[in-house]
């Protein structure tokens, strides 16, 4: 009695390594798009070094100054977490969203899902790039602070990386979901940034918001005060205070969540006809 050969081991594992093979695609296609950033020399010190210099120039501006709205403690230990959460935003909501409608009109995202490579791959390599991008402004701004000024770095780091995680996938999601209402490639800085910085000015960037005034409540409502108090609280220093802001980044993650929406039922791979 002859015994037919059984495949079912190997099927079981074809699923895995195809999950493999198509990591190393991301992998390899994460590669060339940093090499793309980063030969974008003015691109990227502009996308890297803005969130450095306006720190830097708050801190000689005045940010060695105690803040009685922050219990005392210096200014600057607030302006670097809001501005580490600043380079998460930038990176995957204002440069994704712009770089997203830039392909999509030029034909590239079309010709991008027409390769025999899958189109999650793809996009999920420029995904990966956007997270990337924004954990090295993360960690150059957490250097400048702690041995430029001092600043005390996070007591709880693995808050502060749930509020790093949290950040990138909600404004990930963000960004493309505003490349989606965006009708040219001409009125995508304009009207991604615009947006981008009303809304960070409204958030308590620049300065720490009042508990209880009236730009404290518009703020609530965006998810951008939000991510620099998930940020700031796990630096902060006062006893009795926890560093999980756990209100905080589920009001991020419930944007995130409806922002992914919009972005699957909207996306649009072929150029827009105006």
């Amino acid at each position: 009695m002859s015994v037919a050969p059984s495949g079912g081991s190997r099927d079981a594992r074809d699923p895995i390594r195809e999950l493999l093979s198509d990591l190393r695609f991301v992998v390899r296609q994460l590669r060339y798009e940093q090499l793309s950033f980063w030969r974008n020399r003015f691109g990227a010190f502009f996308t890297v070094g803005f969130s450095v210099i306006f720190l830097l120039l708050l801190a000689a501006g005045g940010g060695r100054q105690h803040s009685s709205a922050l219990g005392g403690i210096e200014e600057i230990q607030y302006y670097v977490p809001g501005f580490a959460a600043y380079g998460v935003m930038s990176a995957c909501y204002n440069n994704l969203g712009i770089q997203i409608v830039v392909r999509r009109q030029t034909g590239l995202l079309k010709r991008l899902r027409l390769s025999p490579i899958a189109t999650w791959v793809l996009f999920g390599a420029v995904l990966a790039n956007a997270a990337v991008i924004s954990v090295v402004q993360v960690g150059l701004l957490l250097a400048i602070g702690r041995y430029g000024f001092d600043v005390v770095l996070p007591h709880d780091w693995l808050a502060f990386a749930l509020a790093v995680v949290v950040g990138i996938v909600c404004f990930a999601a963000l960004g493309v979901a505003i490349s989606t209402v965006v009708p040219s490639q001409e009125s995508a800085g304009p009207i991604i940034s615009l947006v981008f910085f009303v809304l960070l000015f409204l958030s308590g960037l620049w300065f720490p918001l009042k508990p209880g005034s009236g730009l404290a409540a518009i703020a609530n409502y965006f998810p951008i005060h939000h991510l620099i108090v998930a940020f700031f609280v796990p630096f902060d220093t006062q006893p009795g205070v926890s560093a999980w802001a756990w209100h905080d980044l589920l009001v991020v993650a419930v944007w995130g969540v409806v922002a992914t929406f919009v972005a699957l039922r909207r996306f649009e791979w072929e150029p827009r006809r105006n």
